[in-house]
């Protein structure tokens, strides 16, 4: 299981800083959310401050991007990475995509089959010097002239992930992609019941087995060590799962656990915009189910406790900080990396 620092907010004049301290500290993989800034932005400031840690975007908004933006833009950051960037797309929901992108809200599952393909078959274009033919619903493909053309790289197309919750995209996870992004908002029990079985389907589809694929996520996590600290982490936690909570498109991975009333008391509370007050209903049994509690180095061994082999890539859903917590971060790096030489 590779162990990765993911930044939901990151910033471009903290990339060289962090993306140094992260490879220096050990971590495996640097990923980039797109949140309130661009993170092909940030990548391209973290490769450029890294050597040996994989690359992503965990994840970058599909829809308000052509194919060809998409595929450009990846094509440059695997060639100046040097072969470690993994292009990660996400649907996102659909209010942001109408109401934030300005963008239209049509069959996001066939949109986002057509979008990897039509990624791909640029890369194929450029690779092999094939001529570029796309056609789909949504794109339709036929133009590229040498000017227009950055030619081949020295290194494999970048692998695509997509974020993916309901089955219908779990299975084009498992058919389309090689990986793919499970929300932080998910239990064990959801990637055994709902998410593997639904991105087998799709391996099958295409003829793959589950080797060839990675499941990747973030887990929420409270660390114990100080008292304090722990205190405000878990309080943090509470709050950061009933923002989740309360949005509609999670709402089956409640349902599961048979919560689903929570999640619409959440939803009432949102929409009244009574943010403070939602933390509360986070039970204690909520909380143990979604998060892991832990000293730092305790974390490795309680998450490969609870999720096996369902993981390949996993970091936590905690903001990392050079400087701050350093050596719980080494004391985590340090547990994974001996839970890895035990296998």
């Amino acid at each position: 299981m590779k162990f990765d620092v993911s930044f939901l907010q990151p910033k471009l004049e903290q990339m060289p800083a962090y993306a140094a301290a992260a490879e220096a500290l050990g971590f495996d993989g640097f990923w980039a959310a797109e949140t309130n800034s661009d993170p092909f932005l940030n990548l391209a400031l973290a490769a450029e401050h890294s050597r040996r840690m994989t690359l992503g975007t965990a994840i970058a908004v599909a829809f308000p991007r052509s194919p060809a933006i998409l595929a450009y833009t990846a094509w440059d950051l695997q060639r100046y990475a040097r072969g470690r960037f993994v292009l990660g797309l996400g649907p996102q929901v659909k209010a942001h995509n109408v109401l934030r992108f300005g963008v239209k809200w049509e069959k996001p599952v066939k949109k986002m089959r057509e979008t990897i393909e039509a990624i791909r078959a640029f890369w194929h274009c450029w690779q092999t010097g094939a001529p570029l033919d796309y056609a789909g619903e949504f794109f339709k493909l036929a133009l590229m002239t040498p000017f227009f053309n950055p030619g081949p790289i020295d290194y494999p197309p970048p692998p695509i992930y997509i974020a993916a919750v309901n089955e219908q995209m779990l299975r084009l996870a498992g058919s389309h992609c090689e990986g793919v992004h499970i929300h932080a908002l998910h239990t064990a029990r959801y990637l055994r019941e709902v998410a593997l079985p639904e991105i087998g389907e799709g391996l099958a589809r295409a003829g793959r087995t589950r080797a060839e694929f990675a499941v990747n996520t973030s887990v929420f996590v409270i660390p114990t060590d100080d008292p304090a600290e722990a205190r405000a982490a878990e309080a943090h936690v509470r709050q950061q799962l009933s923002f989740y909570m309360s949005t509609p498109a999670y709402k089956s991975v409640l349902a599961l656990h048979g919560w689903e009333g929570v999640a619409d008391e959440l939803g009432q509370l949102a929409r009244g915009g009574q943010w403070d007050e939602m933390g509360r209903l986070i039970s204690d049994e909520i909380l143990d189910t979604f998060a892991v509690t832990g000293r730092w180095a305790e974390l490795p061994g309680l998450i490969r406790a609870r999720y096996g082999d369902l993981l390949d890539r996993v970091g936590y859903y905690l903001p990392f900080e050079p400087g701050a917590n350093d050596a719980g971060w080494a004391a985590s790096i340090a547990g994974f990396r001996e839970e890895e030489t035990t296998d």
